[in-house]
């Protein structure tokens, strides 16, 4: 356990140090696949984990939910809640672990975007069923993932957890079927921009889910 504990620590500590070495690490822009999602869904309670600088907890928020979000990064927050005053939105930001340490409560969604990290036992799965058990009867799960490798991160491609379709990790997942209904579980492929500046595209992994009411 003390291990276990040790490394978790010292992940924290990776990422806290990425965005304490850069004055942004991310674009600003909500994820056009996380908009495209969850711009269907009726609005209401929203949960973010891994929210980073923010941008898709403000997207939601702008659009009519009631959003709190949480990154493991006290800098991270920071800056998100210092772009939430900007707008003059009401975000319930918190800097915590999502394994062990995630908001109480039940939300219409529970989302998290490209929840990923470049140590090879990241718990991904482990840190999706802890956002399972925060949806609420009737309520959603949506995970958008990287399934092949993001350009920025071919340098550490080695070290990667391996990139799983969303219907790999329902299996993982293994959520029972009578309380969970799957809408969506697919790829869709995006461009993005590589090292050198040219176009790549990407596919991103979607899986909605709905907890039956």
């Amino acid at each position: 356990m003390r291990a276990v504990a040790a490394r978790r620590d010292e992940r924290n500590t990776t990422w806290e140090q990425r965005y304490a070495d850069a004055d942004r690490v991310w674009s600003g822009r909500v994820n056009a696949t996380t908009a495209a999602v969850a711009g269907t869904l009726e609005r209401g309670t929203a949960l973010e984990i891994g929210c980073g600088e923010g941008a898709d907890a403000v997207w939601l928020a702008q659009r009519g939910w009631t959003v709190t979000a949480v990154d493991v990064s006290a800098t991270a927050i920071a800056r998100a809640k210092a772009a939430a005053r900007e707008r003059g939105l009401d975000i319930a930001f918190g800097a915590t672990d999502a394994l062990d340490a995630l908001p109480e409560g039940a939300y219409d969604l529970v989302v998290s975007s490209f929840l990923h990290s470049t140590e090879s036992d990241f718990p991904r799965i482990e840190i999706l069923r802890g956002a399972a058990a925060r949806v609420a009867p009737g309520g959603r799960m949506l995970s958008v993932s990287h399934v092949t490798v993001p350009a920025r991160a071919h340098d550490h491609a080695v070290d990667l957890p391996p990139m799983r379709t969303p219907v790999e990790e329902l299996a993982l997942l293994n959520l029972d079927q009578a309380e969970w209904a799957v809408e969506l579980a697919e790829l869709r492929t995006r461009e993005a921009v590589g090292p050198d500046g040219d176009p790549v595209p990407l596919d991103d992994g979607v899986l909605l889910l709905r907890r039956r009411g």
